[in-house]
């Protein structure tokens, strides 16, 4: 039975919950349909395993908060009108799931986000401000996982980000700040990359097939050996190294 008053393991369904204590709550596995969230200051709640379906998160800030394998599906979290995306601070979103979210000018400042997956998220503009997406799992094993599917990350900032292996597979990565980013053995197939901001990213071994690469300058790389490309490819990328190449 729908209710309300958010509860762990409960069901709340087209609430108004703007005016809610959060601060300290235990909401682990609640899920919330149709809700609304406006100015509000979310701080140390557990909201591990919730289900946000259709809500609407607006001009709000999480902060410290659990939300492990939670999962966001056709969320909005953009106030377009104030160009104001939801801030995610120092939360824990291991294994959180979203899909068809829009997600534009988010920020992800020092969230752990090992395992996250978005698909065909709006996430134009968002910053990844000290984003951890690595795991520990004893003192020399550390994995990286994270997988960003047919997400328009747009104007994004990810410098720095430790991506390699990951999947950001048909992404729209136009502009995108990607600079010292580590991409090593990424999934890049698909994926726009024109007029992405590349100096001193790692690239070796990742899959750029099918991606739109005019104008990427290989030069500008850190790290570029076994590249995969297409035959296509290989020519515009030359081309952008002032390499006359003719054919036949």
């Amino acid at each position: 039975m729908a209710s309300q008053v958010p509860t762990a393991g409960g069901l709340t369904i087209g609430a108004d919950l703007s005016g809610f204590a959060w601060d300290g709550a235990d909401l682990t596995d609640a899920v919330f349909r149709d809700c609304v969230i406006e100015d509000a200051q979310i701080s140390d709640v557990c909201l591990q395993g919730a289900r946000f379906e259709r809500c609407r998160l607006t001009r709000c800030r999480l902060a410290s908060s659990d939300l492990r394998e939670a999962a966001f599906e056709d969320c909005r979290f953009e106030d377009a009108e104030r160009r104001q995306g939801l801030n995610f601070a120092f939360c824990r979103l291991e294994e959180a799931r979203f899909a068809r979210c829009d997600l534009t000018l988010a920020r992800f400042d020092r969230c752990r986000l090992f395992g996250v997956e978005m698909a065909d998220c709006n996430l134009r503009g968002a910053r990844f401000a000290g984003a951890d997406f690595c795991r520990a799992f004893g003192r020399k094993v550390v994995r990286v996982s994270a997988a960003f599917r047919g997400c328009n990350l747009e104007l994004a900032e990810l410098a720095g980000a430790k991506l390699a292996g990951c999947a950001l597979t048909l992404c729209d990565l136009r502009e995108t700040d990607l600079s010292g980013a580590d991409l090593e053995g990424a999934d890049l197939s698909g994926a726009n990359l024109f007029g992405a901001i590349l100096g001193g990213a790692k690239l070796a071994g990742a899959d750029l097939r099918g991606a739109e690469v005019s104008g990427l300058d290989l030069a500008v790389l850190a790290t570029r050996a076994g590249l995969k490309i297409t035959v296509d490819q290989q020519y515009r990328l030359l081309t952008a190294l002032g390499v006359d190449v003719s054919v036949g």
